[in-house]
């Protein structure tokens, strides 16, 4: 009796779930800092990845969710945050945060439409989304960007590397088209009137 109960407490034990986190990425890239301040957020993310569950890509038509390898925050709120760092360091400017963590009143807000955020273990990544870089008086301009990243192992941990990366590649890609709406603000702001000299 006193076996079979133990059997019994056994088989109702669960391993503890293990969380992985996504990371920013990015490195300087050699251009001068920029002089904007950046919100990023909201992110919008598909309704099957959206649980704090890794979910793997088992074939077409079918994908498993893992109760024991989990996300450390909500993806959306994640990749926000990983986004904002990544531009912080493209840009080489302090005031990129997320909107709920702002201090600062922004030029650009950047909001995430994650449409693929696929995992497929041993294997590799696939993140597209599109993006849309807003600036204070309403002026957008959008992008779209699709990245694959490939894994050596079939750990969860080298997945959270490889969508890490996959972000990096979309922060590079807002980077540059805020480093274009900067540059065309610019050149579109009028030139300082010349001053006159006195008896001149």
């Amino acid at each position: 009796m006193v076996a079979l109960a133990a059997a019994l407490a056994g088989c109702g034990t669960s391993p503890p779930p293990k969380f992985y986190a996504l990371s920013s990425a990015s490195a300087p890239d050699g251009a001068p800092p920029a002089d904007v301040a950046v919100l990023v957020g909201p992110v919008s993310i598909p309704a099957d990845v959206d649980r704090p569950q890794f979910v793997v890509q088992k074939g077409p038509n079918s994908v498993e969710v893992d109760e024991y390898s989990r996300w450390s925050a909500p993806l959306n709120d994640s990749i926000a945050r990983v986004v904002a760092a990544d531009l912080s360091v493209l840009l080489g400017s302090p005031d990129v945060a997320t909107a709920s963590l702002a201090n600062f009143k922004a030029q650009y807000r950047v909001t995430i439409d994650v449409q693929r955020f696929d995992s497929i273990r041993g294997q590799g990544t696939t993140l597209e989304a599109v993006w849309v870089v807003r600036k204070a008086n309403g002026e957008t301009r959008s992008g779209r960007t699709v990245a694959h990243e490939t894994v050596s192992g079939d750990g969860f941990d080298t997945l959270a590397a490889a969508h890490s990366r996959a972000l990096a590649k979309m922060s590079a890609d807002i980077a540059g088209a805020i480093r274009a709406e900067a540059a065309a603000t610019a050149d579109a702001s009028p030139a300082p009137a010349a001053s006159k000299t006195a008896g001149a």
